[in-house]
């Protein structure tokens, strides 16, 4: 007869580690599949609950975890990218997805000796998974295969670590004290308390109710012991969202909240009603032992029936989170302290979080594209107010470059498919091409203050060709955004030939004022401030090169800037082309 040993429980301890380990394995390779295309639409078609419901039963299906759901939703409402009504519904169906788990691990437990009946078997079905999961992952060259290597990976050690647990905790059915233990857990206060410590340290409601089916494979619990257990599960799992929620906006901190609640509600109204039940029918199948079907039954059965009665009562359980978390005098200064929807929680799911690092740089973008075009506004008309909306606008890109760039750095020591990890590099390399936009903004803005203190103004031919020149940068300007927001490539081809054209007008600007100068139809204080803006016009437009420049290539794999600058500048006829329209569009007067 086997004996339970120290050996046993280190056996049991590894089954364990292997099992925690392939479900995270295989939740990371599927969120990579998804490719955050899952997060998006959780993001956008909330409006309806009962779709936020389905969303969140469908997003937590894939991705394998409903902490990993609702600490998303955490996220989405710290960065008021989602009301908090929105995010109830995606809670509640986050709960039903994470019963799909314990259905899993509920075929490890089918009977019967036919072929098919043994196929559907993990034990059976594993080892061929991981076998084709390894040729993925070491023989793939594409990344999409690899991430589903990953996940078959990861399937096949989450049942081998199953398979392991439920070995080795086998000779503890005959351990009298061990019995004794469970049949404690049958006392419905013990029992749940129990399984929402065990959750709570573990993190992971799917884990610990796997935990419980490897110890009902050997008969070892009860139906009356396993229920409180299950339902106390239930309320472990909110630990990680609660822990999450720690430093995040009163609205943050009421998802995590509004996430406890439910399932606090839910399962006290399930215990009464089983309990109550249980004293007037009296159940027959209390003491007999529960088969993991059976677990992954209660699971489901509690999350379904939890949220088609709370529901229609999420504004309730929104005034509760409200009265929990009160607003406050400072929460609306804190609302609006640095970038929203940059928030760590995203970093979870890289993917996702790139997709906010885009929108916080398309916004900079834009700010920088808006203090250039209002800084050299203040050329024609000089303005105070204007003025001061410049320097506060190159304030605030300052902030994004100093925050987006920090994230981004964050981002890129995560586990990034090799399109993410371009993404990022792209980032990084235009977010300081448009703070660099914004700072020759301030430069233009501090020539036209100075041409206003001073008195002095341009002659009418200067103010006409730099009339032309301020086209010219509008222009690249507009273009270099289109092609960073869109990623044009091919719009991105027609920003050189613009910007070799602002090269030539930079250099006949000056040489014509050197003319005027020694005329004397200019004066050489006059000079150095057209110099200076020809000059910051001039760079403006390189900045927006390098922009174009960097989406070619990321987006054909690897040029050469350099030799690209140079190639296409030579024997091109598409450059050739368009310098030709160019010189035309931007014509200087005689």
């Amino acid at each position: 007869m086997e004996t339970f040993d120290i050996f046993s429980a280190l056996t049991m301890i590894g089954g364990l580690a292997l099992f925690l380990y392939g479900m995270n394995a295989m939740g990371d390779g599927l969120a990579k599949m998804a490719g955050g295309k899952l997060e998006r639409i959780l993001e956008r078609l909330t409006s309806n609950p009962i779709m936020g419901v389905l969303l969140g039963v469908v997003v937590t299906a894939v991705i394998q975890s409903s902490s990993a759901t609702t600490v998303m939703v955490v996220g989405f409402v710290n960065s008021g990218i989602m009301k908090l009504s929105q995010g109830i519904s995606i809670i509640m169906g986050a709960n039903i997805g994470t019963t799909v788990t314990a259905w899993i691990l509920s075929l490890a437990g089918i009977e019967g000796g036919n072929l098919f009946t043994n196929l559907l078997k993990p034990t059976s079905f594993s080892p061929v998974i991981a076998i084709i999961g390894v040729i993925f992952l070491m023989f793939s060259k594409k990344a999409k295969k690899k991430d589903l290597g990953t996940i078959l990976i990861g399937f096949a050690i989450l049942m081998f670590g199953m398979d392991t647990m439920t070995s080795a905790i086998k000779p503890l059915a005959e351990v009298e004290g061990f019995r004794n233990i469970l049949t404690m857990f049958s006392n419905p206060i013990l029992g749940l308390l129990c399984g929402a410590l065990l959750t709570a340290i573990i993190q992971s409601s799917s884990a610990s109710v796997g935990i419980l089916q490897a110890m009902s494979m050997n008969g070892l619990i009860t139906f009356g012991a396993a229920f409180p257990i299950i339902m106390g599960q239930n309320i472990g799992t909110c630990v990680t969202a609660m822990i999450s929620s720690v430093g995040a906006t009163k609205n943050g901190k009421r998802a995590a909240f509004v996430h406890l609640y439910f399932n606090i509600i839910g399962t006290v109204i399930f215990m009464i009603a089983f309990y109550i039940l249980n004293a007037i029918l009296d159940f027959t199948f209390m003491d007999d032992s529960i088969s993991e079907t059976q677990i992954a039954i209660i699971h489901s059965v509690f999350n379904v029936l939890a949220t088609l009665i709370l529901l229609p009562m999420r504004k309730l359980l929104e005034k509760l989170a409200c009265m929990t978390v009160r607003d406050g005098k400072a929460e609306l200064a804190s609302e609006n302290k640095g970038i929203q929807i940059l928030d760590s929680r995203f970093l979870d799911s890289p993917a996702f979080a790139i997709e906010q690092c885009k929108n916080a740089a398309y916004k900079m973008a834009e700010l920088s594209k808006e203090a250039i075009f209002k800084a050299m506004g203040l050329l024609k008309k000089y303005e105070e107010g204007v003025a001061e909306e410049v320097i506060e606008l190159e304030d605030k890109i300052d902030k994004y470059e100093d925050e987006l760039g920090s994230y981004l750095v964050k981002l890129g020591s995560k586990s990034l498919t090799e399109e993410d990890s371009h993404t990022v590099s792209l980032l990084l390399h235009i977010i300081g091409d448009y703070e660099r936009i914004s700072d020759h903004a301030i430069n233009i803005q501090e020539s036209a203050k100075e041409l206003y203190d001073k008195g002095m103004d341009f002659s009418d031919k200067a103010k006409e060709e730099l009339a032309i020149f301020t086209r010219a940068i509008e222009d690249i300007m507009n273009m270099s955004l289109m092609v960073f927001e869109d990623e044009d490539v091919e719009m991105a081809k027609s920003v050189e030939p613009l910007e070799e054209m602002i090269d030539y007008l930079s250099d006949e600007l000056k040489n014509r004022h050197i003319r005027r100068l020694r005329e004397g139809k200019c004066t050489i204080e006059l000079g150095f401030v057209f110099s200076d803006i020809t000059t910051n016009y001039e760079r403006i437009s390189d900045h927006c090169s390098n922009i174009a420049v960097s989406l070619i290539e990321i987006k054909e794999n690897g040029y050469d800037t350099h030799k690209y600058l140079d190639d296409v500048k030579h024997d091109n006829a598409r450059f050739a082309e368009e310098y030709a329209h160019c010189r035309e569009k931007y014509a200087l007067p005689l």
